[in-house]
């Protein structure tokens, strides 16, 4: 590993040691001639994510729970120039990597996101899918299962992530709409898992979902809204 790379793919986990190794077998297949570094930050004070990887080019560090947080503590020791934020249940297309420097040559971005894929054969999911996508290239505010992307000194001088509960990537955004700042949304997808609608219900994550996200563009913080996630109190 070099002392810098351009791209730092950042991994925050929390009690992902069952698949946080498929994951990152998956980053061996990014096809790119730039170098990469890989960060995992477990949020849990058992660090069991941590424990059960082997490889030894992956930077792993521990921090309190919290996603934007932990973010943050990959982004202050990361030496890319470009941050890429991958959540632990999500997997890159192979030409990602490419992709993202590709539409950074155009200066006028700080960064940008994927369009959104769910690995599911149910429709409603795939529609879900669609309609996410679709709100973020309307509003330019993607959501982290997107896998969003920002040039590191643009990140660094917007103060990086909040340190809230949840909506941290929409709180991100909405501070670099105000600023101005232009991103772009991918038309290649990522794809994530569906075991969030599996374990707590298809209609009662959607309709909870979109509950959530109204109320918090309606002004009720982040520290109120998370009371209704339940990974929140583990």
């Amino acid at each position: 590993m070099t002392d810098t790379c351009t791209f730092s793919i950042i991994i925050p986990v929390l009690h992902e040691s069952k698949i946080i190794n498929t994951l990152l077998d998956s980053l061996d297949c990014l096809t790119t001639d730039e170098s990469f570094e890989i960060i995992v930050v477990d949020g849990s004070p058992t660090q069991d994510t941590l424990q059960v990887i082997s490889r030894g080019n992956v930077m792993k560090y521990a921090s309190r729970q919290g996603r934007g947080h932990q973010m943050n503590e990959g982004a202050a020791h990361a030496t890319g120039h470009v941050l890429v934020f991958l959540h632990a249940d999500t997997f890159l297309p192979p030409d990602a990597l490419s992709l993202i420097q590709a539409s950074l040559e155009n200066q006028g971005y700080v960064g940008g996101a994927f369009s959104l894929g769910i690995r599911s054969q149910n429709r409603l999911l795939t529609i879900i899918a669609w309609g996410s996508t679709l709100r973020s290239r309307l509003t330019r505010a993607p959501y982290g299962d997107q896998v969003i992307f920002l040039r590191k000194s643009y990140f660094d001088a917007l103060g990086g992530y909040q340190d809230i509960p949840l909506m941290e990537d929409v709180e991100l955004m909405r501070r670099i709409r105000k600023k101005r700042g232009k991103i772009i949304i991918l038309p290649t997808r990522v794809l994530t898992s569906d075991r969030r609608w599996k374990q707590e219900g298809l209609l009662y994550t959607t309709v909870r979902d979109l509950l959530i996200i109204f109320l918090y563009w309606c002004g009720i913080s982040a520290e109120k809204l998370a009371k209704f996630y339940p990974w929140q109190n583990e």
